[in-house]
């Protein structure tokens, strides 16, 4: 979202970076139950469930299990998927610039053994796409492309990483470890490194979450000038050039995934505020202390008028009326985004914060998930909502989860296409 707690990173630090407000009092409308009728008939509809594997925060539940305890770790996240009505997994398959498949590029995931480049002796995503697929699950793969390690010294990394083959590709910030995106040649290589599990696997989709430019961190700077020297002539400013360079990652693997596997569809979940109106008019009516144009240097909303992508799942996750950056107010303005552009909008949902005694008053009630579908089903541009995450779809512990299935999803349907 940002997302998801700290999966990387964003959810906790979004929480500080928004101009809070006094969100607890707001109060909530009480819409009818659509039950996603506001939706053309024969659409389909995208309820998906997002399964983190970054420092095991959904799944291998620990690392060092045998791979037959992995794997039914994972058929059970299936299993539940099903038993819900969903119809689609979002698998983080590189959460730190390393693997899970045997990759030509990087070496297998820390996740999985513990040991960062040990062969798990199976290959999670191959089975994941053939156990998906056989319980009518569609398997959008996650990727991160520019985050190396969630920390600062190479040393940790195996002997073997590209970082540390390449350590003129590597910049320290915030306590982690980031690819360049200023440099050609590590656009190239995270696309190459991605692609490399699209041509192997029969994935329904590449998709990106919100880490493009790192999420600021006072008194820190991205130390890119010998890049933007070389490389930033043209732009009027270190930011446009950094936008370029986005956009020049966003485009360019767009066009390779049709080159590498027809039918695979290119997503991007990004934090759900592109500008505020008041820096911007054709922004939102939000006070969010981060914008993904200005601070993350990711122009979401020109990937989406340009059509350089399939569809786009903003991490909208706020509650109802919340203050800064209000759901109401939110999901209008994406479904006018996305509006005539034949690009898809999917929401995704912060089930991560439904009783978190910490979070807002509103999400201590079991029926606020349920509500933002309500909203949803009067914008047929909204396809459908993802949830962040798969831990939080079992635990479920105010039922947030069990209600929207109740009042939204009573039968399966498939998901859009």
């Amino acid at each position: 979202m940002g997302r998801r707690a700290w999966v990387a990173g964003a959810a906790g630090v979004v929480a500080a970076l928004l101009t809070t407000g006094d969100a607890a009092a707001a109060r909530r409308p009480d819409t009818p139950r659509h039950g996603g009728r506001g939706r053309r008939a024969g659409e389909g509809e995208l309820r998906g469930v997002w399964i983190a594997t970054v420092a095991n925060l959904d799944w291998p539940s620990e690392p060092g299990l045998s791979a037959a305890a992995q794997e039914a770790e994972l058929i059970d996240h299936l299993d539940r998927a099903v038993a819900l009505r969903l119809n689609a997994v979002v698998l983080q398959v590189r959460p730190s610039a390393d693997a899970l498949w045997p990759s030509s590029y990087e070496p297998w995931a820390q996740c999985l053994t513990g040991v960062q480049g040990k062969d798990p002796g199976w290959d999670p995503l191959g089975t994941a796409v053939r156990e998906a697929h056989a319980r009518g699950l569609e398997l959008h793969a996650w990727f991160n492309p520019y985050r190396v390690a969630n920390h600062t010294d190479p040393s940790r990394l195996v002997a073997s990483h590209p970082a540390r083959l390449h350590p003129e590709w590597v910049l320290p910030y915030g306590g982690k470890l980031y690819y360049n995106p200023g440099l050609p040649e590590v656009r190239e290589f995270v696309q190459d490194a991605m692609l490399d599990a699209v041509s192997r696997y029969a994935v329904d989709a590449v998709h990106w979450d919100d880490y493009f430019y790192p999420y600021p961190v006072a008194g820190q700077v991205f130390e890119d000038d010998a890049a933007y020297e070389r490389y930033g002539q043209d732009f009027a400013d270190k930011a446009a050039w950094r936008r370029d360079n986005t956009d020049r990652l966003v485009r360019g693997t767009a066009e390779r995934i049709k080159e590498v596997r027809s039918g695979v569809r290119f997503g991007i979940s990004p934090f759900a505020v592109w500008r505020n109106a008041r820096t911007d008019p054709l922004g939102s009516d939000t006070a969010a202390g981060v914008q993904t144009y200005d601070d993350l240097h990711a122009d979401t909303r020109k990937w989406v008028k340009e059509g350089w992508i399939d569809y786009i799942c903003p991490q909208i996750y706020w509650n109802i009326g919340f203050s800064a950056a209000d759901y109401a107010k939110l999901l209008p303005w994406w479904a006018d985004t996305v509006r005539g552009t034949g690009v898809g909008l999917y929401v995704g949902e912060a089930l991560y914060k439904a009783g978190d005694p910490a979070q807002p008053a509103a999400w201590q009630d079991p029926a606020e998930l349920s509500r933002h579908l309500d909203l949803a089903a009067g914008h047929p541009e909204v396809g459908g909502h993802v949830y962040f995450s798969a831990k939080h779809v079992k635990a479920d512990p105010v039922g947030a989860m069990a209600r929207v299935v109740a009042d939204h999803y009573r039968t399966r349907v498939r998901a859009p296409r």
